[in-house]
């Protein structure tokens, strides 16, 4: 699912929150798993630059008391299904963006979770390395059966990723206003996504919402 909605209406805040990063001031949120079980990728990769791709990946794996090798072997594994075969050795700062952003992935997956929050993730890409690694999420999630919560200020990317969107109102005081399910099937390519008949019309409304909301503080800009 994806949440989208004004500046400021609060949607990084409430990942926050669903992983113990920010408590609420009142209230209380049930993520329906572990907090052990969340991973979290956030717009700018959090990688260690000293250490390698491999040594990246396995760094959850061996915080959370898995043995060195083990935890190496299980990084080689995810950075191959990433497709990142013989750049395991490399550092960061030897990797493209869109590398980086695929070790960060691993480095999610390789911990095995159920739900992986996800802060506009794929925003500094561009538009061809952010379509193929979109299209590799996908598919991984759906195969490994791993619940997304999304933010982005990409419409199109939230109901082309997403079996329901969520529009936050203006802040302060946000709320859930709107509810849109997203009724394309899956298996589900993320580009073709947005030729079903049912994604324009839909984009469409969700557009316009999106737009009165950003008029109740900013109506000239609505306009």
């Amino acid at each position: 699912m994806s949440l989208v909605g004004p500046s400021g209406s609060g949607k990084s805040s409430l990942l926050r929150a669903v992983i113990g990063l920010q408590e609420p001031l009142g209230g209380m949120v049930e993520a329906g798993v572990a907090r052990a079980n969340i991973g979290i990728l956030f717009q700018d990769d959090a990688l260690l630059p000293w250490k390698s791709a491999r040594e990246n990946v396995a760094l959850g794996l061996v915080f959370s008391g898995s043995e060195r090798q083990r935890a190496l072997d299980i990084a080689d594994t995810w950075l191959e299904r990433l497709g990142l075969t013989g750049f395991g050795d490399r550092y960061p700062r030897h990797l493209s963006g869109g590398q980086r952003k695929r070790v960060a992935l691993a480095q999610v997956l390789a911990m095995r979770p159920k739900l992986i929050l996800m802060d506009e993730p794929f925003a500094s890409l561009d538009a061809i390395v952010r379509a193929r690694i979109v299209k590799d999420v996908v598919a991984l999630v759906e195969r490994e059966k791993i619940s997304v919560l999304l933010v982005t200020h990409d419409l199109e990317e939230a109901l082309s990723l997403s079996d329901v969107v969520y529009l936050l109102s203006q802040g302060p005081r946000a709320h859930i206003t709107k509810r849109y399910p997203v009724p394309i099937p899956r298996p589900r390519d993320p580009v073709r996504a947005r030729t079903h008949p049912a994604f324009a019309p839909l984009y469409e409304k969700l557009w316009a919402d999106l737009l009165r909301e950003v008029g109740r503080e900013h109506p000239a800009e609505a306009a």
